[in-house]
């Protein structure tokens, strides 16, 4: 029987053959009761104001953008027809879980304490539009990309989730293209790889000269998932 791995690798790489024109998640519309309230709580959060458009007294659409996010939000007046609170399980990648945590904390931000998935199968009542719905105190043990989480929500309930990504699986990145969205993101990148490069040097027993080069293939093998320096 095949893993979840297996599965998930599998399902990346199996539309890589697929040729066709862009499509590009650019916006996602979350439901508000209150336009003001809402737009105070997400500039906040220090997301970039991109628009605040209205029309007359029967429209008004504002648009925010996630610092490094390549997808906006969009909420108003008469924007979507859905109940305000109802977008749940919307998910903010994050490259280190306690740091966004503690940025949004100190931005006066409500946020749950940092969590883990009980286990390889995930079931309970903990919130159920979440991955890994029971939820188990403190990062992923083994410190996996995709495991470590903490949520968050709106004044009018919307559902946030951090996740933290630090190496994707294969085929979730062009192995010949490696960015970084933000200061803080390369920053983190580095940091890991200067820790996995310290362990280099402890099996090697000597300084490595070439520390620039081996970081360059670690961070760029870490982002593509695909098989990291020894």
């Amino acid at each position: 029987m095949a893993t979840l791995n297996e599965i998930r690798s599998n399902d990346a790489t199996s539309g890589t053959e697929v040729a066709g024109v862009d499509i590009k998640l650019e916006v996602v519309v979350i439901p508000v009761s209150d336009v003001d309230r809402a737009k105070e709580f997400y500039g906040r959060l220090g997301w970039r104001l991109d628009a605040d458009f209205s029309h007359d007294d029967d429209w008004r659409g504002i648009q925010f953008t996630p610092p490094g996010s390549a997808c906006s939000v969009i909420f108003g007046k008469n924007v979507t027809a859905a109940a305000p609170g109802s977008a749940q399980g919307l998910y903010l990648i994050v490259p280190d879980i306690e740091a966004a945590r503690d940025e949004l904390l100190r931005r006066g931000v409500e946020v749950s304490e940092v969590f883990h998935g009980g286990g390889d199968v995930y079931a309970g009542a903990d919130e159920p539009y979440l991955f890994g719905r029971i939820r188990v105190s403190g990062a992923d043990p083994g410190h996996g990309s995709y495991r470590s989480f903490a949520s968050f929500r709106d004044p009018d309930g919307n559902g946030w989730l951090l996740q933290e990504i630090t190496t994707r699986l294969p085929g979730r990145i062009d192995s010949a293209t490696t960015t970084f969205a933000s200061v803080s993101e390369l920053a983190s990148a580095l940091r890991r790889a200067e820790a996995a490069h310290g362990q280099h040097e402890k099996r090697t027993g000597k300084r490595d000269e070439n520390w620039p080069d081996w970081y360059a293939a670690y961070m760029v093998a870490e982002q593509a998932g695909t098989e990291l320096p020894a």
